[in-house]
């Protein structure tokens, strides 16, 4: 009898790239899409536009993790940016499954950050406080594992 598939656990990643802590929370953005676009040949019989594909999109990638006093690589990351000197960086993020091995990996090229995120303080709250960096790439690729 051939074994059960069944779909992957979301729950088990790491993130390589970053720095040297890779413990994040939760990781999205991980999408592409691709602007069809619309046109008409003047000498066509169809009274309709044909779609071809356009350029791809893709979406920023957003990573959060638990604050940790003195761990400032967020913040590092993007001063360099405001210094002028952008350290541009590949991203790997990969799902693994119970043995720790990678199953899937996609690949973020030349990724930058525009945005740093501490977390909301409340006095009555009793939350871990999660700061997330919004990361801006030229592409998202899947990897062979």
């Amino acid at each position: 009898m051939a074994a059960t598939a069944y779909p992957l656990s979301k729950f088990h990643f790491s993130v390589e790239g970053v720095g040297e802590r890779i413990g994040f929370t939760e990781v999205t953005g991980l999408d592409m899409q691709i602007e069809p676009i619309e046109y008409r040949e003047g000498s066509s019989p169809e009274y309709s536009k044909i779609k071809m594909p356009g350029m791809a999109k893709y979406s920023n990638i957003t990573l959060k993790r638990g604050t940790v006093a003195q761990d400032s690589a967020f913040h590092d990351w993007i001063r360099e940016i405001r210094l002028n000197r952008i350290t541009r960086r590949d991203l790997t993020i990969k799902l693994l499954n119970e043995e720790h091995q990678p199953v899937m990996a996609w690949k973020a090229i030349n990724t930058f950050p525009i945005k740093v995120q501490a977390s909301d303080l409340k006095s009555d709250g009793n939350e871990v406080a999660i700061e997330s960096i919004e990361i801006a790439h030229e592409g998202l690729t899947p990897e062979e594992v």
